[in-house]
């Protein structure tokens, strides 16, 4: 398998069942799955076609956002078998209902509960990016390295959504430590690739459902940067915790835990980058 036909079968998937419906979503083409989260035809039709194709690569089991939200036992493969796919049809499907470009197609190879691979495809800017553990990271061919980011002018965002109201509140009265606190995208692909090439320095997740962030988690990690739960631990697909935070290198990624969140000081290590 090269990564390559990963990106060829997500662009594929795209083309056929995302962008002919962006902005041209009929009556009946979108429901809500839960409340407050909706779901459309093109990511049924996206993670049937995308499944078929990676097992056809790759015969293992395909943990999908939609088919693992109609039986979450599925998400067990992660920890449970040699290998698995998690496919993210459509990143950012309230983005996409919207009308809002910052929308992806996403996919991961995971082996023995570790990601080993990446596929981030962004069909209204028709960039894509791949990651492969211990090899590297790449948009469009071209390697990507994440320079430090710099103490006094952090730019980043934090997704305060599903955060407590005292640790929102303590988020929102430490913006002015930050050159720049946003809100994200709402979209993983685009958020994680921001942080891989510069433009932003940290991103800050509560919800990290495993096909939002292990395809961009390896990405940032193969450029250079850090990603790690709020305690310092390692993140990993399988670890179902809430709470997570990119940085651009582990120097950022301690002074944002400790200016951005209530509790301990980080316990991340200095000079180790996580994978």
């Amino acid at each position: 398998m090269h990564l390559d036909d990963v990106t060829d079968i997500l662009r594929e998937a795209a083309d056929a069942a995302v962008t002919p419906r962006f902005r041209a979503l009929a009556a009946g083409d979108v429901d809500e799955k839960a409340p407050g989260e909706v779901v459309t035809v093109a990511d049924r039709e996206a993670e049937e076609l995308i499944g078929r194709r990676l097992r056809a690569l790759l015969d293992a089991p395909v943990v999908g956002e939609e088919a693992a939200a109609a039986d979450p036992s599925l998400v067990r493969a992660l920890r449970e078998a040699d290998a698995a796919w998690l496919v993210d049809p459509l990143d950012g499907t309230a983005n996409f209902v919207a009308g809002s470009p910052e929308h992806a197609v996403m996919a991961a190879l995971v082996r023995h509960g570790e990601t080993v691979a990446a596929w981030i495809v962004q069909p209204a800017t028709g960039r894509a990016y791949t990651a492969e553990r211990g090899a590297g990271a790449w948009c469009d061919g071209v390697r990507l390295r994440r320079a430090p980011g710099a103490a006094e002018k952090l730019r980043g965002d934090a997704l305060t959504r599903f955060l407590d109201p005292d640790t929102r509140a303590h988020v929102e009265a430490a913006a002015p430590h930050f050159a720049e606190l946003g809100a994200g995208s709402k979209c993983a692909g685009f958020d994680y690739p921001r942080l891989a090439e510069g433009e932003r320095d940290f991103v800050l997740f509560h919800r990290t459902l495993p096909w939002d962030h292990a395809p961009g988690a390896l990405l940032l990690a193969e450029a250079g940067g850090v990603v790690r739960r709020p305690d310092g631990s390692v993140y990993g697909p399988a670890d179902d915790r809430t709470g997570l935070l990119a940085a651009a290198d582990a120097e950022s990624w301690r002074t944002v835990r400790d200016r951005l969140l209530p509790g301990s000081p980080s316990a991340a290590p200095a000079t180790t980058t996580a994978r």
